[in-house]
C-alpha cells in the first residue's frame, strides 16, 4: 500500500498505469544499427500514441540490446540513453523512467538525472539472485549512496524483488513478502512484482501479499492485458510493455488500439475499484 503517496508525487494521480517503450538496439550492441535521430524518433512517436489514449508515465528501456552485459554498460549506451531520455521528455508530457538491462542500476541513475526523469527502475537491489547473465547481487547500499552524489533524491527508485527470468534458490529461504520488506527497509521507494519472464502474468496472490505487507508502493511489471488488469485491484501502478505490442510479443511495434484498449480498461478498473 503507498502510504506515502509515491505514485500520486510522481505521476500525480493516486494510481498509475506506465508504459514500457523498448528502445530500438542502441550503438555498440549486437543488433544495433540504427541512427540515434531515428531511436528517438520511435520513442517518441510511441511516448506520444501512450501520452494521448491516457497513459501517465513512459519508461524507456534497452530491451533489444540482448546478450545483455551484467550490472555494467559502454558508455555508448549511457551516452544513448539520456539523449534518448531528454527527447523523450521534452516532447512527451509524461513522467518518464529509465531501466538499463542488465542491472546496470548507476547507469540508470545517472541517464535520469541527464534526461530529467522522475524514475528508475532497478534489479538486484536487495538480496542476490541468478539471472541470465549470471550472479547479481545487492546494490542498495551504493546506489543510494550514488544518488545522494549527484543530487538526485528526487529520483524515485522502484526495485523488482524475486525479479523474472532468474532463478532464486539462493534464497529460497526467503519469501517475495520478506524480501519486499528488506528493500523496503533498505529505501526503495517501490517495490516491483512480477511474472517468472517478459509478459508473463504476475500472481495476483503476490501482488496482494506484498501490497499489505508494506507501505511503500507496489507495482506490477508482467503479463498485464486488458482482461486481467481489473484483477490487481490491489496495486498502485502497473507497468506495461509486451501487451502493448503487435501480437502482444515485445519485439513487435506498438499497436496503437492495443494501447488505447489498455487505458480504457485500466480507467474502467480504476473507478470499479
Amino acid at each position: 500500500m503507498d502510504s506515502e503517496g509515491v505514485i500520486e508525487a510522481v505521476f500525480g494521480v493516486p494510481r498509475a498505469l506506465i508504459g514500457v517503450l523498448h528502445l530500438d538496439a542502441l550503438p555498440g550492441t549486437p543488433n544495433g544499427g540504427n541512427t540515434i535521430d531515428a531511436i528517438v524518433q520511435r520513442a517518441v512517436a510511441e511516448g506520444r500514441v501512450l501520452h494521448e489514449v491516457g497513459f501517465h508515465g513512459l519508461l524507456i528501456e534497452n530491451m533489444h540490446d540482448r546478450p545483455y552485459l551484467k550490472r555494467v554498460v559502454g558508455p555508448e549506451v549511457t551516452a544513448s540513453m539520456a539523449v534518448v531520455g531528454r527527447e523523450v521528455r521534452n516532447r512527451v508530457p509524461l513522467p518518464l523512467g529509465v531501466q538499463i538491462l542488465a542491472g546496470a542500476n548507476r547507469e540508470a541513475l545517472a541517464v535520469a538525472q541527464a534526461a530529467g526523469a522522475e524514475f528508475v527502475r532497478v534489479e538486484g537491489f536487495a538480496f542476490a539472485h541468478i539471472a541470465d547473465e549470471g550472479l547479481i547481487e545487492s546494490d542498495a547500499g551504493e546506489l543510494l549512496r550514488y544518488r545522494v552524489a549527484i543530487a538526485a533524491e528526487n529520483i524515485a527508485v522502484f526495485a523488482d524483488i524475486k525479479k523474472k527470468h532468474s532463478a532464486h534458490t539462493l534464497t529460497s529461504d526467503i519469501d517475495l513478502v520478506e524480501t519486499a520488506r528488506a528493500a523496503e527497509f533498505f529505501l526503495a521507494d517501490g517495490v516491483v512484482v512480477t511474472g517468472t519472464s517478459t509478459g508473463r502474468a504476475t500472481d495476483i496472490n503476490d501482488v496482494d501479499a506484498v501490497s499489505q505487507a508494506v507501505s511503500v508502493p507496489t507495482l506490477v511489471g508482467s503479463g498485464i492485458t486488458p482482461e486481467n488488469m481489473a484483477e490487481y485491484a490491489s496495486a498502485d501502478a502497473l507497468i506495461v510493455g509486451s501487451s502493448l505490442k503487435s501480437g502482444g510479443l515485445w519485439s513487435n511495434p506498438l499497436e496503437p488500439r492495443r494501447a488505447m484498449l489498455l487505458a480504457e480498461a485500466f480507467a474502467t478498473a480504476s473507478q470499479t475499484n
